[in-house]
């Protein structure tokens, strides 16, 4: 598109000389050929005059007008043909072919105008590189499919959140958010069941964390935690005890010489050494022997 200035310098040679040329247009009216000569009759206050295409071949046409004739980048050429495609049939392979563009840039500005078509519009007019816009459409081409990913997820695993953010009763940040939390607490519940099976097969009596937090007297995370500190309590005494019965087996010999003295002064003299609570352990190991 020609910049404000060139279209008003176009209009003054319409409004002066007349339209030359009458703008092309497809059979259901779609403008083949004359944006700025259109504009410029707008700008003129002159009604333009319009021919109709009878042909079948409107890319050949639209980039012969616009692209052909002037001396435009490989990019600029590009955009102007992918703009072209949107009233074709032929493949994008055939059309890179027909007007040797590169098949490979012929795609990337198809992205351009898919997903960046303001950026697509500055490659046509020299305003930006093609591959700036590329780039820019990647990123954005990214950023929809993992929004698309995100709805997708939601619908799998949240039916009713997706509703609400279908109805704009939640954004998608937050039905995710919310989403997220169901599935942590899920995981969690599983975590905390376990620890409950185990603590009752350890033959505890305490009232269990699954159902303290179906209560509401303690929420998942807190209930979780517990289990934790169970799990690391249970670990710290099973290591505590294996090295007792590892440290009692070491020394077993001189329980056993203990056990075979025990109305001498020897082992008169080993008990009144003992605290109590050692004593009454003494005294157990060395009777059952």
């Amino acid at each position: 598109m020609l910049d404000e200035e060139e279209l008003h310098d176009l209009a003054e040679s319409i409004k002066a000389e007349g339209l030359h040329k009458p703008l092309l247009l497809t059979p259901d009216g779609l403008l083949l050929d004359g944006r700025n000569r259109l504009a410029a009759c707008a700008i003129a206050g002159i009604e333009p005059r319009f021919t109709t295409y009878a042909g079948d071949d409107h890319v050949r046409v639209i980039f012969s007008a616009n692209a052909l004739r002037r001396n435009l980048s490989k990019g600029q050429r590009a955009v102007i043909l992918a703009i072209a495609r949107s009233v074709s049939e032929h493949s994008l392979r055939t059309q890179a072919k027909l007007h040797a563009i590169s098949l490979t840039r012929l795609s990337n500005t198809t992205t351009v105008l898919k997903y960046s078509p303001d950026l697509a519009e500055e490659v046509r007019i020299g305003a930006l590189r093609l591959d700036s816009a590329y780039e820019t459409a990647r990123r954005r081409k990214a950023e929809a499919a993992a929004l698309i990913a995100r709805h997708e997820h939601l619908r799998q695993h949240a039916p009713d959140l997706a509703d609400q953010v279908s109805e704009g009763i939640l954004s998608l940040d937050q039905a995710t958010t919310a989403l997220d939390q169901q599935l942590e607490d899920a995981r969690l519940q599983l975590l905390v069941a376990e620890m409950d099976a185990i603590r009752k097969a350890d033959g505890d009596t305490a009232p269990q964390l699954t159902q303290r937090a179906q209560q509401g007297e303690l929420t998942w995370h807190e209930a979780h935690r517990l289990a934790e500190e169970h799990r690391s309590q249970r670990q710290d005494a099973i290591h505590r005890t294996r090295q007792t019965l590892e440290q009692l087996a070491a020394h077993w010999p001189d329980v056993e010489s203990l056990a075979d003295r025990l109305n001498t002064p020897y082992a008169r003299e080993v008990l009144d050494g003992l605290t109590p609570e050692a004593r009454a352990v003494a005294t157990r190991l060395t009777t059952e022997i």
